[in-house]
């Protein structure tokens, strides 16, 4: 996948969270759905399907359980730059392969601004081929 191709789906995604906005209360989300995080996901198709994220809406990562998949890890990437092309210099590390296990580790989204998140297992392949990575852009509530 060449970089362009990935700097217009970021965009997109961007826009589609952004743009569309609804009144509700901070919900708790847990990311991947029933099948948690894990390798080989599209995240970026999950996080169309769960937008729009709200201000204090928080994100609940936890690893699927007894599975033949391995734990990845999360970042917090610092901007667009680094979530296209992965690289995770300057990048947060939210929860190692481990900490997802159990009850997972909860991240709040408590500022408006978009969250790059990104797992760097298996040489960044995953990451480079546009898995196991979303944006999440909370918007504020109406009314």
């Amino acid at each position: 996948m060449d970089a362009t191709r990935i700097l217009a789906q970021g965009v997109f995604v961007f826009l589609v969270i952004t743009c569309v906005g609804a009144e509700s209360e901070p919900r708790t989300i847990l990311v991947g759905d029933s099948q948690g995080w894990q390798a080989g996901t599209n995240y970026t198709q999950w996080a169309i399907q769960n937008s729009p994220f709200h201000i204090n809406d928080t994100l609940l990562f936890k690893y699927p359980g007894n599975s033949t998949t391995l734990a990845q890890s999360v970042y917090l990437l610092p901007n667009q730059w680094s979530y296209i092309t992965c690289e995770f210099r300057g990048a947060k590390l939210l929860g190692n392969a481990t900490e997802g296990d159990g009850e997972g580790f909860k991240v709040e989204l408590n500022q408006l601004k978009p969250y790059y998140f990104a797992s760097a297992e298996g040489n960044f392949y995953d990451c480079i081929a546009g898995l196991s990575k979303f944006i999440a852009v909370p918007s504020t509530s109406s009314g």
